[in-house]
């Protein structure tokens, strides 16, 4: 072949590779995501399959509830979020945040843990999870007006009839800000936040789930911001986390799956 041809080929060649490569970014996206940090755990394992499978990067900024309510408030604009689903269908009836996708990923509850080396203590029923409670020393959970779990808690001890015993010993610290390290350091000796939030904790034991009675289930769910100009890459986030092919890693991670799936 001649050599001026073999040249023409070879930039024919390199100048379709750069086309590929240039049009590949120009498809990419940097995702930004606001989350409460019940789902942490589980975005952390599914997050770089999805980087690597469609090459968007996800960038992720993770707080309680109200601190994302008062973010989005003051005009904090992510690409999409992730939170209960009562406060995404607040948000989509104002406005802030698209109907569709909405999916519900799945649901978790709270449960109690204590120090990896403790016993566990018997929390099979209302009466006997009162009677931890007041034999403990010290108890952490969320804050009531930050977090749906710690607004619970609250209510639980009212309803055990025991808030006033419990004032001097309970402390109002979230799991994203160190809560449950609080009991794998000898800090507190029970801990009360959602499951999916203290699994994989080191130095604490999960002793179970709050009594039936008791329990309140968080169901977490996405949806995309309204003034999200580019959705494609947010919408393909969503349905990735909400496909039944990976409801493994949210299992894993405490959460049990959508009603009905």
């Amino acid at each position: 072949m001649h050599i001026l041809s073999r040249r023409r080929i070879c930039l024919a060649t390199l100048s379709c590779a750069v086309s590929i490569v240039a049009l590949t970014s120009s498809f990419a996206a940097e995702i930004r995501v606001y989350s409460g940090g019940a789902p942490k755990e589980v975005l952390t394992a599914l997050t770089p399959e999805f980087e690597k499978q469609n090459g968007h990067k996800v960038q992720f900024t993770y707080a309680v509830i109200s601190a994302l309510q008062q973010k989005l408030a003051v005009g904090e604009k992510p690409d999409m979020v992730l939170m209960p689903v009562p406060a995404l269908d607040n948000l989509i009836k104002a406005g802030t945040l698209r109907a569709d996708p909405r999916p519900v990923l799945g649901s978790v509850g709270i449960g109690v843990i204590v120090p990896q080396n403790a016993a566990r203590p018997d929390i099979s029923s209302a009466d006997k999870l009162r009677k931890v409670l007041l034999d403990a020393r010290s108890v952490v959970h969320a804050n009531p007006a930050a977090t749906p779990s710690g607004a619970h808690m609250a209510k639980v001890l009212d309803q055990l009839g025991i808030t006033d015993a419990m004032k001097q010993k309970v402390v109002h610290r979230n799991a994203l800000d160190g809560g449950a390290e609080m009991v794998g350091k000898g800090e507190a000796e029970i801990g009360l936040f959602p499951l999916s939030e203290v699994i994989t904790i080191q130095g604490v034991a999960v002793a179970g789930s709050l009594p039936a009675e008791l329990q309140m289930l968080i169901v977490y769910g996405a949806a995309v911001l309204a003034d999200n100009k580019s959705p494609e890459a947010a919408q393909a986030f969503i349905k990735f986390l909400a496909d039944p092919a990976n409801r493994r890693h949210w299992k894993k991670a405490g959460f049990e799956p959508p009603a009905g799936s």
